[in-house]
């Protein structure tokens, strides 16, 4: 547990750290007009909060540097959200201004926005749910235990996955299942096919079948795996060029690579819970980032995900705009999915 003032000083040198990419020295946060200690005293704080882990020396400089942990620190505890500028509002505004003729051009446009807005790459993945909706769905029994559920969508795209069926279902009831499934959701949204399963189906099937939940936790399962053919935008990957941390050119190469490989991107950035999330440094999984932090913003409409936008960039990332421009966003996107889609 931090004191007061130990908090304090790690919060100006990490705001210092941000602003200027040099390490830290103890007087130039003694000049700042809201840290009133004197340098022999911060120098003291300094050196237990490395000692904790919250801040890293670099063996070329007399200042300190944040670590991972004292970035996870500061998000969780010290950043105070900013209040975004009438210009970046309206900029933000522009991109559901314009006239769209597919859902596509406003993650494309937002992507774009978001990486002039912050200066750092902008990841932002549209799922193909937009436009396709259920054409249609099998259920064909391999043995008394597996079977292969095929769902075809209104794009062509087909999926074959092996399921595990409850114990005891029997192959007529798996067709009553099937017929029901593609009387009542082909044609339907595949964002929507959770909610209408659940609407209007599981009350029916429980006429005909046995096993009703375990018949629709396997449906629900197949029918959100069809949720993740995704496209990826991407904008301001040349804005990792212009960051101190990344002049080293194997770092940026190894960067670079990953946003070129479109589903460990997917992997990447999708797997992020809803919401706003923030993974710093080794929080993330892919080692190409790992010297890295990603905040994301997921958007939904009727509680189905539908996208996530990311912002990639150093862990010396201006924290409180970012995620004060995601949370505005993310709100944004969700309303206008609203409008779009009822």
């Amino acid at each position: 547990m931090l004191t007061e003032r130990q908090r304090m000083i790690l919060n100006a040198i990490i705001d210092d750290y941000i602003r200027s990419a040099e390490p830290v020295g103890s007087r130039s946060i003694s000049k700042r007009g809201d840290v009133n200690f004197s340098p022999a005293t911060i120098r003291n704080e300094m050196a237990d909060l490395e000692e904790l882990g919250y801040l890293e020396q670099p063996h070329t400089s007399a200042g300190r540097i944040p670590s991972h942990k004292g970035y996870r620190y500061y998000v969780d505890h010290l950043v105070r959200l900013d209040r975004l500028s009438s210009e970046d509002v309206m900029r933000l505004k522009s991109v559901f201004a314009e006239k769209i003729t597919a859902m596509e051009e406003i993650v494309q446009h937002t992507a774009s926005i978001l990486s002039q807005l912050t200066n750092y790459t902008s990841i932002a993945l549209g799922p193909e749910v937009f436009d396709a909706s259920l054409r249609h769905f099998q259920l064909l029994p391999l043995n008394e235990n597996t079977a292969v559920a095929i769902v075809v969508t209104s794009t062509g795209h087909v999926e074959n996955k092996t399921v595990t069926l409850p114990e005891g279902v029997s192959a007529s009831e798996l067709e009553t299942v099937v017929n029901l499934l593609n009387a009542k959701l082909v044609g339907v949204p595949l964002y929507k096919l959770r909610a209408q399963l659940y609407n209007e189906i599981g009350q029916e099937m429980s006429q005909y079948v046995s096993h009703v939940q375990e018949l629709m936790a396997l449906v629900e399962g197949v029918l959100a795996d069809n949720n993740d053919h995704r496209q990826v935008y991407l904008s301001g990957a040349t804005n990792m060029l212009i960051q101190p941390e990344f002049q080293d050119v194997d770092k940026i190469k190894t960067i670079w690579e990953l946003l070129e490989e479109t589903p460990a991107l997917i992997k990447v950035v999708g797997s992020a819970p809803s919401g706003i999330q923030v993974r710093i440094g080794q929080e993330n999984a892919h080692a190409a980032i790992t010297n890295c932090s990603m905040i994301t913003a997921t958007y939904s409409v009727d509680g189905q995900t539908l996208g996530t936008v990311g912002i990639l960039g150093p862990t010396r990332m201006e924290y409180a705009k970012v995620i004060t421009l995601m949370n505005h966003l993310s709100g944004q996107m969700a309303l206008f999915m609203h409008q779009w889609y009822k």
